[in-house]
């Protein structure tokens, strides 16, 4: 019994002991766990007190009594402290910084004070950039310990459409906000670069009234509120055109094109009532917002619940008007500008809309065509220029990889001249002639181009202009001269963008920046004549032209054709592959097949000194109609030259001048001013060839049989130019006791030529002789032939150069036939200085009046003899027992020849005779 209450009591003990442990150890978790929660409710206190900022915890009713508690006083005053570390650099600066910034990148009305510009119209183009931020009101950071106000500006145009939420009692407030933008975007560009629509789901007319005034001049559009698909259809045509036309040209941006912007910024105002709209209308809302930014499209979106893959501002306006926005943030509470004055903003959008009908109206000037300063655009992607005007608006020509070529059109007298004096001087305003360089051609009897080149009158020139070609309707090879240099150059550039890796001109550029790329602009008035006949002239230029229209685009070469009859060109209709290409139609008054027809038929009531500029294709809804200033009276283009001549580069040289009414000069021959004394196998200059560098016809006299020279026709003055260019150029390689020239003539209309050629050739110290027809026959003759029947036999000296220059062979054919003693007539020795001479330096230089009469004076059938031969007035068919099958298309013209060289793997070409030197 006793052991057993023993054992009981050691049981109650050890009880007693384990429950003093347990109530200890929760007595210690109890005390745990009450200090872990006051520090996580000192924790939670910190972290509401920092995520809402102090002012606001301490404003905040129910807060009162939680940091009333003195267990929470250090975190208190810990935040206040934190706050005024945290807030010291931006009292100091914050406020002055924001202020400068708002002011630098918001200028003019996007971020003046209204009374610095409210009721005065907008002059800004868009040239030189667009304000990035546009004032809303004034903001304060909520936990600064000193509320100091600063500039609240939001991104709008180009940048980030606009969506304003607001309470009920907010909507006057967002009312204000809308007129307060568009009234700073109105009055900052000029009347016209804006166009304002108004949508509103709850009202046909009332929202925005003050703005009304610009609806007289289309500057603003209330739609139906029932019509909402209709202004969003507007808007997605818009961006469709927009694509098509402009952003192709690899920008990414309206804007981004530089220079002045010609396409206006359309700001859709959409007003809702804080109820999703219907599902059609917001996913076709959606697409206008995702791609409307880059086409110029602006949405102002105002209580209408959206979400969109758009850089899009959003601005809550709470029921007491103020306001947060996402550019702030929302630890800022902003203070929305006032509404202007009632009275006043009717008065400003009236302004500006007389000011838009006052542009629409007025008779616009060349000088307004041309931009403040010269030569600031870049013609890497394209080069775009204003033609006229529509309303007041400026209409460019763009000539890009979109829109390569130009197709001109206009009866005579419907003003294609001007139009052409425009469009260049626009663009050679625009472009420095390291950017753009013209090739300027006329076929028509004319000179409408030759105010570019540097005159008598006039010693100016267009900087631009590298080859300036007149009067060239009888030489159509002029024409295909142009157009293979352009190919060469084409192929050329396309060789480089090879070798760097690139397709196009515009990356050329970037790769090659040292490089000088600009871009071409080739104008062919009456173009029509480069397809005048059926024959080797049309083959050429078709298949020149199909060239570098297909593939000049790329390469930065574009061709702008005119014509006074575009409906007569069959060689060109008929090639799809080169009208395909020509996508910038322009239609001057009464113009036929420039334009789609007949579906586009607007050139056919247009008035005088107005055109149709068509980019795309001629189709009708891309229409513009441009009235064109006049470009060609004085001050207008010659002003513009005179100045731009003045500025010119210094390295720059004057443009080649193709005039196909003048004569050449040998003198002027950049070829003839190359040749040098000590030349082994001297260069015969015979005349100038029609080609882009103005090149002259040369023959090589190296000591080889065959090297003689014919002059075929009757014309004296003809063969008397070509006879002179050969024997000065050959002179011009020679010292002046190194080669002879013996002169003789047998007939007496070229006796003043040969006389003159004689006495120039004497007073330049060469050894020359003029010998009379007895003389050339019994002495000359018989003294030469007897020379080379010595070389022939290894016999004798080497001879000297020697040059024989006969006017008329066949004038003393007759004379020469009759034989000596020996039986041995003047034409066999003539025939055996033109055998055996030239192979032992003797040339002779002849001119015969007829195909036969040089037969005559050759062996039997046996041509080679001649080895190169300009013909006049001669025939092609009477040609070819000395030339290839081409001369069969030869026909004869005033004051062309057809050259050739049996040794020169050219063909023949046409070549126009120096002057005779009668003002030397």
């Amino acid at each position: 019994m006793a052991r057993r209450d023993d054992r009981k009591r050691r049981i109650e003990k050890s009880f007693g002991a384990f429950h003093g442990a347990v109530a200890a150890a929760l007595g210690n978790a109890a005390r745990e766990q009450r200090l872990i929660a006051e520090d996580r409710a000192r924790d939670m206190v910190e972290v509401m007190v920092r995520g809402g900022g102090i002012d606001r915890a301490l404003e905040d009713p129910a807060m009162a009594a939680v940091l009333g508690n003195p267990a929470f006083a250090p975190q208190v005053a810990r935040a206040l402290l934190d706050r005024v570390e945290a807030f010291r650099e931006w009292s100091e600066r914050g406020p002055d910084r924001l202020t400068a910034l708002v002011d630098e990148v918001g200028t003019g009305a996007a971020s003046r004070p209204p009374q610095a510009w409210l009721g005065t119209p907008g002059t800004a183009d868009g040239s030189d950039g667009v304000p990035e931020l546009w004032r809303i009101g004034t903001g304060v950071v909520r936990s600064a310990p000193e509320h100091q106000s600063f500039p609240v500006a939001v991104p709008l145009l180009d940048r980030a459409h606009l969506h304003i939420a607001s309470a009920p009692e907010g909507r006057a407030a967002a009312d204000a906000l809308v007129e307060n933008l568009l009234l700073r975007v109105l009055s900052h560009f000029a009347p016209g670069l804006v166009q304002v629509h108004v949508w509103d789901v709850n009202q046909l007319t009332g929202a925005l009234p003050g703005l009304y005034p610009l609806t007289r001049a289309g500057l603003l559009t209330v739609h139906d509120p029932k019509r909402l698909h209709e202004l969003l259809d507007e808007l997605s045509d818009h961006i469709r055109r927009v694509h098509t036309g402009v952003l192709v040209q690899g920008h990414q941006s309206v804007g981004a094109a530089g220079g002045r912007r010609t396409e206006p910024w359309r700001i859709a105002v959409l007003f809702g009532n804080r109820k999703a709209l219907k599902e059609e209308h917001q996913q076709q809302l959606q697409r206008v917002a995702r791609n409307g930014l880059a086409c110029g499209i602006q949405l102002f979106l105002v209580d209408i619940p959206v979400t969109v893959n758009s850089p899009i501002e959003t601005v809550t306006i709470a029921a007491d008007g103020s306001a947060s926005c996402t550019m702030t943030g929302r630890h800022v509470t902003v203070t929305l500008d006032a509404p202007f004055d009632r009275t006043l903003v009717p008065r400003a959008c009236a302004v500006i809309a007389e000011e838009r009908e006052n542009r629409r109206t007025r008779m616009s000037t060349f000088a307004d065509l041309l931009p403040d300063r010269y030569w600031q655009e870049d013609s890497s992607a394209r080069v775009a220029a204003p033609v006229g005007f529509d309303d007041g608006e400026p209409v460019p020509v763009v000539l890009g990889d979109t829109s390569p070529h130009a197709l001109i059109g206009g009866p005579s007298g419907s003003g294609k001249t001007n139009f052409l004096y425009a469009l260049l001087g626009s663009l050679a305003a625009r472009y420095a002639p390291d950017e753009l360089e013209l090739y300027l051609l006329d076929f028509k009897e004319g000179v409408s181009f030759a105010q570019f080149a540097p005159g008598r009158k006039d010693p100016s020139w267009l900087p631009h202009a590298r080859l300036v070609g007149v009067n060239v309707n009888t030489d159509r090879e002029f024409g295909v001269a142009l157009l293979r240099f352009l190919s060469d150059e084409m192929r050329r550039r396309a060789d480089a963008a090879k070798r760097h890796e690139v397709t196009k001109l515009e990356q050329l550029r970037e790769e090659d920046p040292e490089g000088r790329w600009p871009r071409i602009v080739a104008v062919i008035d009456e173009f029509q004549y480069l397809f005048a006949e059926r024959d080797q002239v049309t083959s050429q230029a078709t298949q020149l032209l199909e060239d570098v229209a297909r593939r000049g685009r790329s390469q930065g070469i574009h061709l702008v054709l005119s014509s006074q009859d575009v409906s007569g060109i069959e060689g060109f209709w008929g090639k799809a592959a080169i009208f395909e290409q020509f996508t910038v139609r322009i239609a001057l008054p009464k113009a036929r097949r420039v334009l789609a027809e007949p579906q586009n038929d607007a050139a056919v009531e247009l008035p005088r000194w107005h055109a149709v500029v068509n980019h795309e294709s001629g189709v009708r809804p891309g229409n513009a109609i441009a009235r064109v200033p006049d470009a060609t009276t004085r001050g207008t283009f010659d002003l513009l030259q005179t100045e731009l001549h003045q500025v010119r580069p210094p390295e720059l040289t004057e443009p080649i001048l193709f005039d196909g009414s003048k004569v050449p000069v040998l003198q002027d021959l950049p070829d003839f001013r190359a040749l040098r004394p000590g030349a082994s196998n001297p260069t015969v200059l015979l005349g100038q060839v029609i080609d882009v560098a103005g090149s002259a016809a040369q023959v090589r006299f190296p000591s080889a049989p065959g090297r003689n020279i014919a002059v075929i026709g009757s014309l004296a003055e003809d063969a008397a130019g070509v006879l002179r260019g050969a024997a000065l150029s050959l002179a011009q390689q020679h010292g002046k006791a190194e080669a002879r020239f013996t002169i003789a003539c047998f007939a007496d209309d070229a006796e003043p030529y040969a006389e003159k050629l004689h006495k120039q050739l004497d007073d330049l110290g060469y050894e020359a002789k003029k010998v009379p027809m007895g003389e050339f026959r019994d002495k000359f003759l018989v003294e030469k032939a007897g020379e080379l029947q010595e070389r022939l036999k290894g016999e004798g000296s080497a001879l000297r150069p020697h040059y024989v220059i006969v006017y008329a062979v066949d004038g003393g054919h007759t004379f020469l036939e009759h034989k000596d003693d020996a039986k041995v007539s003047g034409v066999d020795r003539l025939r055996t200085v033109l055998k055996h001479g030239p192979e032992n330096r003797t040339h002779v230089l002849g001119w015969w009046r007829g195909v036969q009469r040089l037969k005559n004076s050759l062996s039997p059938g046996v041509y080679d003899d001649i080895g190169a031969w300009v013909a006049f007035d001669v025939q092609g068919k009477e040609l070819v027992p000395f030339g290839p099958e081409q001369v069969l298309s030869w026909s004869p013209r005033p004051r062309r020849g057809l050259f050739f060289d049996r040794f020169a793997p050219a063909r023949p070409q046409v070549v126009i005779p120096f002057d005779t030197g009668e003002d030397t």
